[in-house]
C-alpha cells in the first residue's frame, strides 16, 4: 500500500469547520507538541491552548487553538477544538485587553473567582499574542 503524499486537515470549532489538503501540521498536545506527516500512525489525543501551524508547500499559516481534541490517520487530521483562531484574524488590541482582564480577575482581590478559567484565558491570550508577533515571519 502507497503512503499517502497530502493530509487531509479539518479544523472543526462551535462557531465555524474548515478544511485544506496540507503537507504537514504540528499541533499543541496535551503531553507536548507533535507533528503529522502524511502517512503518520494513528492517535488520538488531547489538545492544549497553543499555537498549531500547517504547511502546504512553502506556505505556512498559523492558528491559535484551545480546549479539544486531535485525531491522526495515516492521510487526515480531525482538530476539534473550543477555539481556532487564524494569526491573521487576531487583533493584538483585543489580546492585550483580553490579557488585562485575566490578570485582573486573578489578582489579590479575586477571592471568589474561577481560577483555572481565567488561567485558560490568560494563556490563549498569550498564545495569540505570540501569532500575532509571527504574523509577519
Amino acid at each position: 500500500m502507497a503512503l499517502p503524499t497530502s493530509i487531509a486537515l479539518h479544523v472543526v470549532t462551535p462557531d465555524q469547520s474548515f478544511s485544506h489538503d496540507v503537507d504537514e501540521v504540528s499541533l499543541p498536545g496535551a503531553e507536548g507538541d507533535f507533528g503529522v506527516l502524511p502517512g503518520h500512525t494513528p492517535f488520538f489525543t488531547a489538545l492544549r491552548t497553543g499555537q498549531m501551524w500547517y504547511r502546504k508547500g512553502a506556505e505556512k499559516h498559523y492558528l491559535v487553538v484551545s480546549v479539544g481534541f486531535v485525531e491522526v490517520l495515516p492521510a487526515k487530521v480531525t482538530v476539534i477544538a473550543q477555539v481556532a483562531e487564524r494569526a491573521e484574524d487576531l487583533d493584538e488590541a483585543r489580546a492585550e485587553a483580553g490579557m488585562r482582564r485575566a490578570e485582573e480577575m486573578m489578582g489579590p482581590s479575586a477571592h471568589e473567582m474561577d481560577f483555572e478559567r481565567a488561567r485558560l484565558a490568560l494563556l490563549r491570550t498569550l498564545q495569540q499574542l505570540q501569532a500575532e508577533s509571527r504574523r509577519g515571519v
